[in-house]
């Protein structure tokens, strides 16, 4: 192997993400306390974590446990079954790993989207070049698609990410398809259809809004599938992560209705954001992004409120707002945006 092609880019820096107030507290020290964080798109009405038996803390988790989460996600996100299934602390791990397992490349990123994907792929050593849609991805070896899409929720007709799927596939490539958002959305899953050439990636901590457990999965072909396990190492999941995860995935009323609950508050959140002068640029049921005729200022005045969001500083414009939790809090982002 040529080492000088992995030095051949420079390594990308830290990426901002949402969450971070403490950097906002000290930028904003005279803002109202406690801060009210929309700038995440995880559910604000999270799973009720069931009772967790005391050994799972104090013991490595056992084989079965972790075949009987593999099962729950497969059936949860309609994998073909468990063997497609490969549990991971967070799909952030995931997104670090996959560039890891493949021979240096050219790789298409479809974008603007969640900063990470491109991040990952160029600190492996590959080529990465952002394109703007499906057609621009050209011959590239490795294409990156989120959808929906983060921040603008755009999404792709299923035909057309299969038949690129298929494409990637007959070149010896690969699709990695990142499906975070896809749990509340009416979409169709790229999960039923795993094959060799194709990884897709599920967040558990976004839909079920428990991001601090680190839960996320692969989907692959069963082949690609161990290599990804074997890549993360033994125990990659903790027992507690396990038990909450399985039981959640199983829980499809539960999902049902917060599909509906949340589909309410996004629409809700439109309202809001027209009447604060906001042009909706898209989102899904956890997030809704607009743009804004003073969106800095807008961003300004919401800090100073103790409101946390999403800004773009690339499009000053622009601004993510994650779904509010209870009457207060909605009426809090309410009096700003009025």
């Amino acid at each position: 192997m040529d080492h000088r092609f992995w030095n051949s880019a420079p390594k990308p820096g830290p990426i901002p993400h949402g969450g971070d107030l403490g950097s906002l507290r000290h930028a904003f020290p005279d803002a109202p306390e406690p801060w009210l964080d929309l700038s995440t798109g995880i559910n604000p009405v999270p799973y009720p974590v069931p009772p967790v038996e005391a050994s799972a803390w104090t013991r490595l988790p056992a084989a079965a446990e972790v075949e009987a989460l593999r099962a729950a996600a497969a059936s949860a996100y309609g994998a073909p079954d468990a063997a497609h299934v490969v549990p991971a602390p967070g799909t952030q791990i995931l997104i670090e790993t996959l560039p890891r397992l493949v021979a240096p490349t050219r790789v298409a990123v479809v974008g603007p989207t969640y900063a990470e994907h491109e991040a990952a792929w160029v600190r492996a050593g590959h080529v990465v070049t952002p394109v703007d849609g499906i057609a621009a991805i050209g011959d590239a070896a490795v294409a990156v698609l989120v959808d929906p899409n983060n921040p603008d929720g755009r999404t792709h007709p299923l035909v057309e990410r299969l038949a690129l799927a298929e494409a990637l596939r007959a070149r010896g490539g690969l699709l990695v398809a990142d499906e975070a958002f896809a749990d509340l959305e009416p979409v169709a899953s790229l999960c039923r259809h795993a094959a060799a050439g194709l990884v897709v990636l599920r967040s558990f901590g976004k839909t079920y809004g428990l991001a601090g457990l680190r839960l996320g999965f692969a989907i692959a072909d069963p082949g690609t599938a161990d290599r990804i396990r074997t890549a993360l190492g033994p125990w990659a999941v903790s027992g507690p992560a396990l038990a909450i995860g399985r039981t959640a995935l199983s829980d499809t009323v539960w999902r049902a209705e917060t599909a509906r609950a949340r589909a309410a508050d996004a629409a809700r959140l439109d309202r809001l954001i027209a009447r604060g002068g906001g042009t909706l640029v898209g989102g899904t049921s956890l997030f809704r992004t607009a743009d804004f005729p003073d969106g800095a200022g807008l961003y300004r005045r919401l800090a100073e409120a103790g409101i946390a969001v999403r800004r773009f500083p690339e499009r000053p414009a622009r601004l993510r707002f994650g779904l509010p939790a209870g009457k207060a809090a909605w009426c809090r982002l309410s009096r700003v945006l009025k």
